[in-house]
């Protein structure tokens, strides 16, 4: 990339490049392991299992945020983002993620009471880092008031869809089964709601958009919604098959619709100026 592409500055839309695979790594995988970590707790499942899971969880947070410090100009002043958390949702992000790891810590470590703070600070975490998108005001396709809960949703979804390739075997389907599908209805829901709101964008940003549209409708909506359905019609392990190939539809399909807002469908407004001043014409 080009220092130009950096500082052109225009009134035709122009692609975001400060943000690259890195900060989209840090919404994938933060986003996936916090709804995993809060899809854990809530399933109920005791012993190795959960405690599997949510280390899987806790790695992915600390993954995106690896990927954030590498995206970094000057890494050694990265704490310097735990100083402004008065009107920064960058600084409250790494705050809840000092807490994620603290109370997953200690429920680790036995205290069995912390389980449910820390699905709570996993969802605060998943907030602040949706929140962080939708304060970047100059992209409309990140500022829209339904950004925010498209990628509270979209986490959710896909923790619980790792939840459901990884133990799959181990839990019948029934309520969870059900919470999964429903957590994939308002995925698709918020997604509708969200590119109804983005239709004045620039043209490139809704194209980048409406490439991974069908994926996003069919291969990780309609298709997961079949799958968990016909599991609920099957015996073990079929069903087991079935709801693990449904997670990993919409784990990948919002893996990749995250990436595509962040590197491709990521463009400023620009700027119009109604009224041009000409010289010797009184305005």
């Amino acid at each position: 990339m080009s220092s130009q592409k950096n500082l052109s500055v225009g009134p035709a839309p122009r692609q975001q490049y400060q943000w690259d695979w890195r900060a989209a790594g840090n919404f994938i995988c933060g986003g996936a392991g916090a709804g995993l970590v809060v899809f854990a707790q809530l399933s109920g499942l005791k012993g190795m299992a959960v405690v599997v899971l949510t280390l899987g969880g806790l790695g992915l947070v600390g993954l995106g945020l690896l990927c954030v410090w590498l995206e970094i100009g000057r890494p050694l002043r990265a704490m310097n983002v735990l100083f402004n958390a008065r009107t920064s949702w960058m600084s409250r992000e790494a705050l809840a993620s000092w807490l994620v790891f603290a109370l997953g810590a200690g429920w680790l470590a036995g205290v069995a009471a912390w389980a449910w703070p820390l699905a709570a600070a996993a969802m605060v975490f998943l907030y602040c880092q949706a929140r962080i998108v939708q304060a970047a005001k100059g992209i409309p396709t990140w500022r829209s008031k339904m950004s925010a809960p498209l990628l509270v949703a979209t986490g959710l979804a896909e923790g619980a869809g790792l939840f459901w390739i990884v133990a799959a075997w181990q839990v019948a389907g029934g309520a969870l089964a059900a919470l999964f599908g429903a957590l994939v209805i308002a995925r698709w829901l918020a997604w509708r709601a969200w590119r109804a709101s983005v239709g004045a964008a620039p043209a490139q940003a809704l194209a980048a958009i409406d490439r991974v549209a069908p994926a996003f409708q069919w291969g990780g909506t309609a298709a997961p919604l079949v799958l968990i359905a016909m599991a609920a019609l099957v015996p073990a392990p079929w069903s087991g098959a079935l709801l693990a190939a449904a997670g990993a539809a919409v784990v990948v399909t919002g893996a990749s619709f995250k990436f595509t807002l962040i590197t491709r469908a990521a463009y400023y407004q620009g700027f119009s100026l109604a009224r041009l001043p000409v010289r010797g014409v009184p305005r």
